[in-house]
């Protein structure tokens, strides 16, 4: 029963997110479950490579070309841009 919770929780210990006490008593568990050690052993890694990629760099050019892209697929997008300031209404302050 325990074994299972334990392999429930592989997830949890790849992304570093359980105490270190419940941590340690699971790489004692993954001794003798090899299963249970090879997935502890290859998220762990995978998660740590994700968070260590920085991730890609877009710049104007890249965000335009993407854009256009889906345009041409037909999606309707409406990217956010502020109100130009002389459409905007000027209220008097009372006071």
């Amino acid at each position: 029963m325990k074994n299972d919770l334990l392999k429930k929780l592989v997830d949890l210990y790849a992304g570093h997110e359980l105490p270190s006490e419940l941590e340690q008593e699971m790489e004692v568990a993954a001794v003798t479950d090899f299963a249970m050690k090879a997935d502890m052993v290859s998220l762990r890694e995978t998660v740590d490579t994700l968070q260590s990629d920085p991730g890609p760099e877009f710049t104007e050019e890249s965000y335009q070309r993407i854009l256009m892209k889906l345009y041409a697929r037909g999606a309707a997008i409406q990217p956010k841009a502020p109100a130009p300031a002389h459409l905007q209404y000027h209220l008097p302050i009372q006071g």
